[in-house]
């Protein structure tokens, strides 16, 4: 007997699907492995790029659909309204619905819960799949949305795939590509590449070995497992743990670095390669804006995205993180080891500075962060106040 996501994969199939692009999501990782291998894969870094690339495969006659978090719905809502229903193409938007089914993660339960009122404001058809039986409903609405050339988006609950024994071995990124995918340079996720860029360390270990150097510095930490290894390893007031908004660490940190005239204020943010691809642009944007010494940029790259299946990023294979925030006119070094951290923590710039810290794939299995978001927020305001 088929599980859900393979009965969902062959609904694809047999509906036309022939492009797809995703975003990496812990609780539809095996419809996505499915999915990477099936059909022409393209893996995105932010879910607007993917309906500009889907709106152009659709003017080519192919039928796209994306996979994403529901959190994604709202960095693409403008793309969708101002170019594919502008221009009446076909898109299928399957939406792994979180906050709204056994969902521990806080942040997730606003979007989760305001996605309907989001999309029926929009005026964008959608239809909840809650069970397996409701799977039945995608066939035809997915036959009108390529007849018809409509948008819709498919809000799959986490309890679909309960009890599923799915297990997806093997790179994703590679196996689509031998299905037909976009040429895609390097070997992705493979363990010996990232092995001679590193020096064992894997992201707990980097964090273990620049804790001391943290102390009375303002600290911006990535999402998911990084804040919770950092926490993990020793919390302080000067922490501020993200615990949603994948993309926007360096954002943040930037708005406190920025925010400092004087620049006398360190701010040192913690970001990741999967989450620095997502918005790429604020790397210029820190190197145009903020002229001062006071921000660091620690991009722990790693090669995967940690916290939803260490599914491979781009930096795996054919992106050099470290090229592209040069490029942008940061000042940039490349650390492997300990020694090497603390020399490039302690170095001085003449502006902000980007931290190219290659790493080993892996999380530490630590609990999540017992400190609620508002809890963080005052601790993290009180500790600037008297920066």
């Amino acid at each position: 007997m088929l599980c859900a996501e393979e009965k969902l994969t062959e609904m694809l199939r047999e509906g036309g699907v022939d492009f797809t692009a995703t975003l990496p999501c812990d609780r539809i990782k095996g419809l996505l492995g499915l999915v990477s291998r099936g059909f022409f894969h393209v893996p995105l870094t932010r879910e607007e790029e993917g309906v500009g690339i889907c709106a152009g495969a659709a003017l080519t006659g192919k039928r796209p659909a994306m996979f994403i978090q529901n959190s994604g719905i709202g960095n693409m809502i403008n793309a969708l309204l101002s170019l594919t229903g502008f221009y009446g193409l076909p898109l299928a938007v399957f939406v792994s619905h979180r906050g709204v089914y056994k969902e521990k993660i806080a942040a997730q339960a606003p979007m989760g819960l305001k996605l309907p009122g989001i999309l029926r404001g929009a005026g964008i058809g959608f239809t909840a799949i809650d069970s397996a039986s409701d799977l039945a409903l995608v066939p035809k609405i997915l036959e009108k949305v390529y007849l018809k050339n409509r948008i819709h988006a498919f809000l799959l609950s986490p309890a679909l795939w309960e009890g599923s024994k799915l297990k997806i071995e093997g790179n994703f990124l590679e196996a689509g590509r031998k299905r037909g995918g976009p040429p895609l340079a390097g070997s992705f996720g493979s363990p010996k590449m990232v092995k001679t860029l590193s020096k064992n360390l894997d992201r707990y270990g980097i964090l273990s070995a620049i804790w001391p150097f943290l102390e009375e510095k303002a600290v911006v930490c990535n999402l998911g497992f990084p804040s919770r290894e950092l926490y993990h390893i020793g919390h302080r007031p000067s922490h501020f743990y993200m615990l949603g908004s994948m993309g926007m660490a360096t954002p943040v940190g930037l708005g406190i670095a920025l925010s400092d005239t004087n620049s006398s204020k360190e701010v040192v943010v913690i970001d990741g390669d999967g989450s620095l691809l997502m918005n790429p642009g604020t790397l210029a944007t820190a190197a145009c804006l903020s002229g001062g010494k006071n921000l660091t940029i620690l991009a722990v790259d790693n090669g995967a995205y940690g916290s939803t299946g260490n599914q491979p990023t781009l930096t795996a294979g054919c992106i050099d993180l470290g090229a592209v925030a040069k490029g942008f006119g940061l000042e940039t070094v490349k650390a492997e080891g300990e020694k090497e951290l603390a020399n490039a923590l302690g170095r001085k710039t003449k502006g902000p500075k980007f931290i190219h810290a290659l790493a080993l794939p892996g999380n530490r299995d630590v609990p999540v962060i017992p400190l609620g978001h508002m809890e963080i927020k005052r601790e993290f305001m009180e500790f600037l106040r008297g920066f």
